[in-house]
């Protein structure tokens, strides 16, 4: 009898199971919280116009502020004893504080947070009765104010006496003609630091020099200016070269006439005589 054969088994292999990989979640920045972006520090305002009564109030209550985010208006009120200054935030009763200027500023101390806040964010009386004083905005333009009056007096320093004679007889006239050379810079450095916008303008406008060239015509007996100062002529022969526009400065009109084909002939011949 035959032996039957033993069918042999290969073992199961053993499962490795795959180590599971996951998918990174990237977590959405949290949305910058606005009271963290204020600063503590005192605080100085000041009533608008340069009002400066021996005490002046400013409501206190009755305050009402449109939150955006909540899309409702919230009550405001100044309290003394009270972490936030928003009424359906408030827990427990409420002391009312006043905020009173004393000749017409108001000193707020960094401790006191909520009130500053209501004066600088939420009062409806910010901007219109009173303002806060800002100091870097206030360095901010004197900086501007100084390189202005620094850039006036460069170009005073530098320009000609010819340009010189033409600034200033916009301010003092006539009496240009009989200032000596030094008296002349003098005032005109003067009237560069008093008035640096302004003397930049005139030094730019090409205008103030053609009515300085025709007052100085004119002095010189080169023009004549009727009595009327409607007409300008040769002072030679009486020859009209132009007359004055109705409601305009004779001289005025008399550089903008040199500007013409004609007034450029003019002017040219003039020169000549002057130099």
């Amino acid at each position: 009898m035959a032996k039957k054969q033993k069918t042999q088994v290969e073992p199961t292999p053993p499962v490795v199971e795959q180590p599971k990989v996951e998918t990174p979640v990237m977590e959405k920045p949290l949305p910058k919280n606005k009271k963290n972006t204020w600063e503590i520090k005192d605080r100085q305002y000041y009533l608008r116009g340069n009002l400066s009564p021996l005490s002046y109030s400013v409501k206190s209550s009755d305050i009402y502020w449109f939150d955006e985010e909540k899309g409702y208006e919230r009550e405001i009120k100044c309290t003394s004893n009270q972490r936030t200054p928003f009424v359906d935030e408030m827990v427990g009763d409420q002391r009312l504080e006043h905020v009173i200027f004393r000749n017409g500023t108001l000193f707020v101390p960094k401790n006191k947070v909520v009130l500053q806040k209501i004066l600088s964010l939420y009062h409806p009386d910010k901007g219109r009765k009173f303002h806060e004083k800002d100091y870097q905005q206030e360095a901010a333009s004197e900086i501007d104010l100084l390189e202005t009056e620094i850039e006036a007096l460069n170009a005073a320093q530098s320009i000609d006496i010819d340009m010189a004679e033409a600034v200033m007889r916009v301010e003092l006239g006539s009496k240009v003609s009989d200032m000596s050379s030094k008296e002349l810079k003098r005032d005109l450095l003067l009237y560069a630091k008093k008035n640096p916008e302004l003397f930049l303008d005139l030094i730019n406008d090409e205008n103030v020099i053609l009515r300085n060239f025709g007052i100085k015509a004119t002095e010189m007996g080169i023009l004549k200016l009727s009595q009327d100062q409607r007409t300008f002529t040769w002072g030679t022969n009486n020859r009209k070269l132009m007359n004055v526009p109705f409601d305009e400065h004779p001289y005025s009109a008399l550089a903008a006439w040199f500007k013409t084909d004609e007034g450029m002939e003019i002017y040219s011949n003039i020169e000549k005589r002057l130099n």
